[in-house]
């Protein structure tokens, strides 16, 4: 007998899927790597640039689907794609915030949901102008940040470890791009700068 799945279980399914072709999205976007790395593809009904290197496209999969658990059960607050320099200090982040109604009885009707998600993806093809060039020879990485310490006794989610990026001393500059406010998930998607004020060398906190 099939076991049954729960609201929960069903969007943070079709989240993280909607989180992998993003991080994809934003790195295309950003020129990280050359485009070859990428590849055309029809996602939610539309063109979206999909990492078809094979370590690329592994990192970004492990990495969001790794997060499934804690997005289901409502630990995550935000994912981001970070930007950083050589020092490792962050120059941009594009920050997505969600909220997964933890109540919701009803399933999902998933067209409705890659209807409201499609809209983040058209959003983002034409956000360039609210991006600033990055850095010589800078780096990436994809964060999480929690509402609690989640439990790691699970193997496959003890991948998450803390991060040793440098934190930013003043609260940064906030560009929205977009966001959705129904249920059963609430969605943010927006940048941040640092203050212009920030000092250039940062030491962690």
């Amino acid at each position: 007998m099939e076991k049954s799945v729960s609201p929960q279980e069903e969007t943070g399914r079709i989240l993280v899927e909607f989180l992998e072709v993003a991080v994809s999205s934003i790195l295309f976007l950003r020129g990280v790597y050359h485009h070859g790395a990428f590849q055309r593809r029809r996602y939610m009904n539309i063109v979206v640039h999909k990492a078809c290197h094979p370590q690329l496209n592994d990192y970004i999969h492990s990495a969001v689907f790794g997060l499934l658990p804690f997005i289901r059960k409502g630990l995550v607050d935000r994912v981001a794609v970070v930007f950083y320099d050589r020092e490792q200090v962050p120059v941009e982040k594009f920050m997505f915030r969600l909220a997964l109604n933890q109540s919701q009885s009803s399933m999902v009707e998933e067209r409705d949901l890659e209807f409201s998600l499609r809209a983040f993806f058209i959003k983002l093809s034409v956000s360039e102008a609210l991006t600033k060039p990055l850095p010589p020879g800078c780096d990436w990485e994809i964060t999480a940040y929690f509402h609690a310490l989640p439990d790691v006794a699970d193997k496959e989610q003890r991948r998450w470890i803390p991060t040793d990026t440098k934190l930013w001393q003043h609260p940064p500059l906030i560009t929205p791009i977009k966001s959705m406010g129904s249920n059963p998930l609430k969605l943010q998607l927006y940048l941040e700068h640092p203050d212009p004020g920030e000092p250039t060398h940062l030491h962690t906190l």
